[in-house]
């Protein structure tokens, strides 16, 4: 299976990239962490991308606020998908949000939800499970316990406040 590298901009990122590498953990997708900055380490950050192919990665994973750059110099280096995740550094994480959206026609960055890196990692995992039916049914059982755990919740709250 293809590894996920999940990259930050700077290590002040890791608390909220942390839930990513969990994520990827529980799935046993194997995956390395990297700090790398669009702006101070632009020459490293696009060496990365460009051999990330080559060095046995499917998916990256950027995680980035403020200007949120790194997802898009990312995706200019590879073909691999990139997803961006805006962090909420800097004005509750919205110019994270716009800039990793707002990438220009030609170089995709998929986007979660600001401090979304778990939902990045499950959409790695979706991205990678298209050839691999183990972590299809790893991801299928995954949703179902998260099905559970609302149908569990609904049936506390309602005994709860039931006359």
């Amino acid at each position: 299976m293809k590894r996920v590298a999940v990259v930050m901009g700077s290590e002040r990122d890791l608390p909220v990239m942390e839930k990513a590498c969990t994520i990827l953990k529980e799935l046993d997708i194997s995956f390395s962490v990297h700090v790398l900055s669009a702006h101070r380490t632009p020459k490293q950050a696009t060496d990365f991308a460009s051999t990330a192919a080559s060095n046995g990665y499917g998916v990256l994973i950027a995680g980035a606020g403020m200007g949120a750059h790194l997802g898009g110099v990312l995706a200019s280096c590879t073909l691999l998908p990139v997803i961006g995740v805006p962090l909420s550094a800097t004005l509750g994480g919205l110019d994270a949000l716009l800039a990793i959206v707002q990438m220009p026609t030609g170089i995709p960055v998929a986007t979660v939800a600001i401090d979304g890196s778990a939902n990045a990692a499950l959409l790695a995992a979706q991205i990678l499970s298209l050839g691999d039916e183990k972590l299809t049914a790893k991801l299928a059982q995954r949703r179902l316990e998260g099905e559970q755990a609302v149908l569990d919740a609904n049936e506390k709250i309602n005994r709860s406040f039931t006359l």
